[in-house]
């Protein structure tokens, strides 16, 4: 069953996911199997994250696991940049992505372990625009 009062910050992680997975189509061999993999593997371990947050009382210490884990995702970014597997369009966008996750968390984070308004319900109900054209990215 799920919980339809799910934070803001979890349809942000979701869109960040589902960036991952669009952008690590396009990575080289050797990359789509290790970085790109790191990467998908990261992300859904911070939506996972937030599930849990959003399913205790006390979210403190797994809010701040995800917000170690989204400077790991992001360091990850910039090396796949560094290793030119990603243009620097790609890299600016999807940084973009990444600080609106920040955003959400740091918001979650001033909520002070309260659950937040408009969950996973409103989200799936109402995705992003980039969400109902099927390009996150735009790209």
């Amino acid at each position: 069953m799920g919980q339809y009062n799910e934070p803001p910050v979890y349809k942000a992680t979701y869109d960040l996911l589902l960036s991952i997975f669009q952008f690590t189509r396009d990575f080289s061999r050797e990359y789509e199997y290790t970085g790109g993999e790191i990467l998908k593997k990261e992300t859904t371990e911070l939506l996972t994250l937030i599930y849990r947050a959003n399913s205790k009382y006390q979210k403190a210490e797994i809010l701040q696991t995800a917000r170690e884990q989204i400077e790991v995702v992001h360091l990850l970014i910039r090396h796949m940049k560094d290793m030119k597997q990603i243009s620097l369009e790609k890299f600016v966008k999807i940084n973009l992505v990444v600080e609106k996750y920040q955003n959400s968390l740091q918001d979650g984070k001033k909520a002070n372990n309260k659950k937040f308004s408009a969950g996973i319900g409103y989200a799936m109900a109402c995705p992003s625009e980039h969400f109902k054209s099927g390009n996150l990215l735009a790209l």
